[in-house]
């Protein structure tokens, strides 16, 4: 089993599959890659030779915001909206679901430290 850019890759799926497990490539952005390196979609994972995972990996973290950089700008958002204090950040300190859903009866996820 392999891991391509922090996503594990399971041995027996095919490329096209595997390849839209990496946080941050799609579809389209896998296609995109693979088409560059001329790799078919329907090969399987483990039919590949390590040169091509390799090529593979640093085709799309050289093209794409991929993994751990990904998380990192997100969290890198969610801490400038809740020093500048805006509704998102504040919504975000105290958990509470942020795009106006409601809170009486339902969000018991973002509520679990409330909840006895």
């Amino acid at each position: 089993m392999s891991y391509i850019s922090g996503a594990r890759s399971v041995p027996d799926s095919q490329v096209r599959i595997s390849s839209t497990k990496m946080e941050g490539i799609g579809h389209k952005k896998a296609i995109q890659v693979r088409s560059r390196l001329g790799i078919s979609g329907n090969i399987k994972m483990n039919e590949l030779t390590k040169s091509h995972i390799d090529q593979m990996e640093q085709m799309s973290c050289q093209d794409h915001v991929v993994h751990w950089e990904l998380k990192r700008g997100e969290r890198a958002d969610i801490e400038r909206f809740i020093s500048l204090s805006r509704y998102r950040g504040i919504r975000h300190q105290d958990r509470s679901p942020l795009r106006g859903q409601r809170t009486h009866t339902y969000a018991r996820t973002c509520r679990k430290q409330i909840r006895k």
